[in-house]
Formats: C-alpha cells, sequence, structure tokens
C-alpha cells in the first residue's frame, strides 16, 4: 500500500477529468485557431470552458487568459502588470516563488510584507508598503507550505484605501479545491489558478483578469500567434482545459462533504502524531488553514532524510513546497514565521486531499514516527 500525503504539490487525475478529456486526445484534435469544422469544435470546447471557468473565479468570459499552469498565470500577473504600468510591487514574505521570482525579474522596487507566526499577513505593515504610486499588490490567498489562509478582503480594504489605482492580484492555486475562489477573492484584479491542484491535468492553469477603470493594464509576457486576446500566444491545450473544467465541477460539488471529512482526518493525524512523537512542533494554526494541510517540524531531524525514509515505507509526503525540492536551505515561509532555523530543517508537509482515506493516515501515524525514532537515533 502507497499513502500519497502530497497533494499539495500535485492531486491525482479526477475520472471526471480523464473521461472528458478522452475525445479531445483522440479523434477531437483540432486546433481551435482553424476555420474548418474539426478546429471549430475546438474552439467551442475552450468558449464553453472560459464561461464556466468566469464563474467560479468571478469575472466576465473575455477575462479568462487560459495559461500553460499557476507559475505561467503568477508570472504574467506580475510581469504582465508592471509591462503595462511601471511602478512598486508589494507582495508578503510567504508567497510561492513564482511570485517572489517574477517580481524580482521585474528589475523594479520589491517592498516584502512580513507575516505572523501563524503566516497571515501584517496588515498594518501592508499599510506602510502601499503607496500611491505601487502597480501591484500580490497576496496569496492560500500558502503552499503550511495552508495558512489570507483575509483577502481585508487586504482589498488595506490597498483600496491607499492606492486605489494599484491591480490586485492573488494566487488561489492552493484554495480552489478547498475554497469558493470567486467569493474569497471577490474585487480582486488577477487571480491564478492551477488544474493539478484540482484534480485536473498538469500543464493548464488560468489567470482570471478583471478590467477596472484607472487599473494598469495587462501586456502580453509570451508573444505569437495572438490567442487569448493577444495576451498569451500559443495553441490551446484543449484535452487540459476540459479536463480542468471537469475536474472543477466535480471538486464544486463536493467541496463542503469533502473538506469535512478531509480535516477530520487531518485533525487525527496532527493529533496523534503530536502524543506520539516528543520534539514535534505543529506549525501554525489549524483555525486558520485549508482542511487538507498538515504541517509540522520535527527537532533533531533532516527533512530530505525523512522524506526518504517514509518513501520507502509507502507514505509519499514532502519537505515543503515542491518547486523547491532538493533545496538546501531552510524555506522562505517558515522563516518569515519565525521558526527557527534548526527546527525548520525538520519540517514534513502532509497534504491531504478529496482521495485521501482513513487507511492512508494509519499507515502514516505507524510510519513517521518511527521514520523520526530512527533518524534521531542515527545522530546521536
Amino acid at each position: 500500500m502507497v499513502a500519497y500525503l502530497d497533494h499539495a504539490a500535485t492531486s491525482p487525475l479526477r475520472a471526471e477529468a480523464f473521461s472528458a478529456m478522452q475525445p479531445w486526445l483522440t479523434e477531437r484534435f483540432g486546433n481551435p485557431s482553424g476555420a474548418h469544422s474539426v478546429a471549430r469544435a475546438a474552439r467551442t470546447a475552450i468558449d464553453d470552458a472560459r464561461d464556466q471557468i468566469a464563474g467560479w473565479v468571478g469575472v466576465d468570459p473575455g477575462g479568462v487568459i487560459f495559461t500553460g499552469g499557476g507559475t505561467e498565470a503568477d508570472n504574467l500577473a506580475i510581469l504582465g502588470t508592471v509591462a503595462a504600468r511601471r511602478g512598486p510591487v508589494v507582495t508578503t514574505a510567504i508567497e510561492h516563488h513564482a511570485v517572489v521570482a517574477a517580481a524580482a525579474a521585474a528589475g523594479i522596487e520589491v517592498r516584502v510584507v512580513p507575516v505572523d507566526a501563524d503566516g497571515v499577513v501584517d496588515l498594518e505593515a501592508l499599510a506602510a508598503a502601499v503607496t500611491r504610486d505601487v502597480t501591484v499588490v500580490s497576496v496569496m490567498l492560500v500558502n503552499n507550505e503550511v495552508g495558512t489562509i489570507q483575509p483577502l478582503q481585508q487586504v482589498l480594504d488595506v490597498v483600496r484605501r491607499r492606492a486605489p489605482a494599484a491591480a490586485l492580484h492573488t494566487d488561489a492555486v492552493q484554495a480552489a479545491p478547498w475554497m469558493d475562489v470567486a467569493a474569497a477573492a471577490s474585487g480582486y484584479d488577477l487571480i491564478s489558478v492551477s488544474a493539478h491542484k484540482l484534480g485536473g491535468p498538469q500543464g493548464v492553469g488560468v489567470l482570471a483578469w478583471r478590467e477596472r477603470d484607472g487599473a494598469p493594464g495587462l501586456h502580453a509576457i509570451v508573444h505569437g500567434g495572438g490567442q487569448e486576446r493577444e495576451r498569451r500566444s500559443g495553441t490551446h491545450n484543449v484535452a487540459g482545459i476540459v479536463g480542468m473544467v471537469a475536474a472543477w465541477q466535480a471538486v464544486a460539488a463536493q467541496r463542503d462533504e469533502s473538506a469535512e471529512r478531509v480535516a477530520a482526518l487531518r485533525d487525527r493525524l496532527v493529533d496523534e502524531l503530536v502524543a506520539a512523537v516528543p520534539g514535534m512542533v505543529e506549525t501554525g494554526s489549524r483555525a486558520t488553514k485549508i482542511p487538507g494541510n498538515a504541517h509540522c517540524c520535527f527537532d533533531g531531524v533532516e527533512s530530505e532524510a525523512l522524506v526518504v525514509l517514509l518513501d520507502d515505507a509507502g507514505v509519499c509526503a514532502s519537505a515543503g513546497s515542491a518547486c523547491a525540492s532538493g533545496a538546501t536551505e531552510p524555506s522562505h515561509v517558515l522563516a518569515a514565521m519565525g521558526v527557527a532555523p534548526a527546527l525548520a530543517a525538520g519540517a514534513l508537509r502532509c497534504s491531504l486531499g478529496a482521495a485521501t482515506t482513513a487507511a492512508d493516515i494509519d499507515l502514516a501515524l505507524k510510519v513517521i514516527p518511527d521514520a523520526v525514532a530512527q533518524l534521531r537515533e542515527a545522530v546521536r
């Protein structure tokens, strides 16, 4: 048996998505930019998907821009906005690398706002950082490592009061499986989503853009055939887009039931690990997290070695963000939350999803304490 507890890295492809994708991988292969009947059928599928997704993110269909994933969506949000109007970028100390690196690549001032011990943005520091010349403010809805939910509507109030013309972006990649994105990010100008965190395929995502008077525009950063209303060139991944819609539809229909069940499994996992493993510290408050995130740190343990031992025993988890796997430096997220470097070095992220079962948790509870004890004994 294998217990897959790395849904924050990627989720299994849902049966609904696989079924929806199959025709578009075989007989319905048209390029939606063409003019003939096969191409027009693909174009209709894209347009239908755009209409569906627009409702889930709360923008007009014309504001749904298909991308190659969440990283590209984040890059387009930051670099595309700065290309339209140059000015400082404000973001938080726990953003995904796709936002952090894009802001650095913009070649302009980047103002980084601190967070508290739970990973929640400091609203007073945000207000101090946001001045009228700011071009874009990026605050993620849910953190990819520790699962913290940010108070987006309070962030919106601060930014609109301090810099009404600034564009507001949120990375909602980790939020979409658990939250109503349209409600949580209401009023935001830019919203990033990725299919494979929803049980859709890898390699497809969305940047939702709400055009607003006085706000910066959005310029393309990928050039070519002029698809997506000149904002993202490239042949559409029709099968991927169709699969994303099917997965999102299934997630939305089951979200409340799934969240309650998964939260109970997560709570059992963390509570029993706290009782079984001395020197384990839960990272952040569960009250501010999505249901599927169980993040902890083990004193006297090295994360990468722990992940390898767990994998050997049939438990798939991670040391942190999959995008930074193999890194030797402690997580920038944990550093921003004030976690001591020695403790952060023993971080473990177990992320649960709709497919997680009680048997998965049983195996994790059997394996993790033994693995931690083995590693501690080895360094004595």
